[in-house]
């Protein structure tokens, strides 16, 4: 569990690696994925072609609230994703391995290629996602509840998008974690588009932070897409909850840099030449170059590392056999 900085603190140069580390083997999975979806779907897009058929929802751009968040966490802690998990669950620790053998829907997979991509479950470290809009706030909170009966410091990270925070299920969620104090950490992260929507086409308040103060709790919105600023933030909020003192809310203006899907031509979004400029991982990397805490022996290093990493995460996911259509009922009502 890393350590809190004080708003106006600068950030220890390992910590600042760690984090630009964890950002560079998210983006480099991500890529690798999107390589391998997109690998036998031509020469025309089908989307249920391929050896990972289905929807497919990456995480580009959005590394900056994965890395931030979760360098405050254990395993012990839990986190519930969205739709668009991948980044969470590597930065809280999921089986690589195992995540990735599900998502080419391998019996090797984390439910044995069951739940695919948007349905990903590692008990080991609590990890949790959900194709549906919201729902992983709720077993948030029963999860926060169970920590605080069995009388632990572990805390819930519900992670949802910004088009979510219009959901009933949101502000119930709110409420409910509010009215008894659970030791949940709720994260919006605005991306700017709920699937083609507009921000300023369905939602009412300026940012969602602001909707904390409803529920009698503190709220803050981190600007920029900056790790660090995402990094303080959590660590306040992770500290309020492990001393009991209840949730927070924190809203991270990030980027998603690619489609909402893969294959969305995206014809909805203006500034697409433009988006690479706003790439938190090369500006991250020109800060910390300029800095003196990295250097280019070890920038390259890093992703030499997670380059091998993800290597070695989808040979083992492909050797791993296809689920024997005779076990089809298994696993599902265990």
């Amino acid at each position: 569990m890393a350590t809190i900085a004080p708003q106006d603190e600068l950030l220890d140069a390992p910590l600042r690696v760690d984090l630009y580390r964890t950002m560079v083997l998210i983006r480099t999975y991500e890529e690798r994925i999107r390589q391998e979806y997109h690998a036998d779907k031509t020469p025309g897009f089908d989307i249920g072609k391929g050896k990972v058929p289905g929807e497919m929802h990456l995480a580009a751009g959005q590394e900056p609230v994965a890395a931030g968040a979760c360098a405050h966490l254990r395993p012990s802690d839990a986190v519930t994703a969205t739709h668009r998990p991948h980044h969470l669950a590597i930065a809280h620790g999921v089986d690589l391995d195992r995540m990735t053998a599900e998502i080419f829907g391998r019996d090797g997979g984390l439910g044995h290629g069951r739940g695919g991509h948007m349905h990903l479950f590692d008990p080991a470290v609590h990890f949790s996602c959900s194709g549906i809009i919201a729902e992983g706030l709720p077993p948030a909170l029963g999860q926060a509840f169970a920590f605080r009966r069995r009388g632990t410091d572990d805390v819930a990270v519900a992670v949802t998008g910004e088009g979510a925070a219009n959901q009933g299920a949101f502000h119930e969620s709110l409420n409910l974690a509010a009215l008894w104090r659970l030791p949940v950490v709720f994260v919006v992260e605005d991306n700017d588009w709920g699937i083609s929507v507009p921000r300023s086409a369905s939602t009412a308040v300026a940012d969602n932070a602001l909707r904390a103060a409803g529920y009698g709790m503190p709220g803050e919105r981190i600007e920029d897409n900056d790790v660090e600023g995402v990094y303080r933030a959590a660590g306040r909020a992770v500290a309020r909850a492990r001393a009991g003192d209840g949730p927070s809310l924190l809203e991270v203006h990030t980027l998603r840099l690619w489609g909402h899907f893969e294959g969305d031509p995206q014809s909805y979004r203006p500034g697409l030449a433009t988006l690479d400029e706003a790439d938190p991982i090369p500006r991250y990397r020109r800060r910390l170059l300029e800095e003196g805490v990295l250097d280019e022996g070890r920038v390259e290093a890093i992703a030499a590392e997670a380059a091998g990493r993800v290597g070695r995460a989808v040979e083992a996911a492909l050797a791993s056999p296809e689920p024997d259509p005779a076990t089809a009922t298994a696993y599902v009502f265990a």
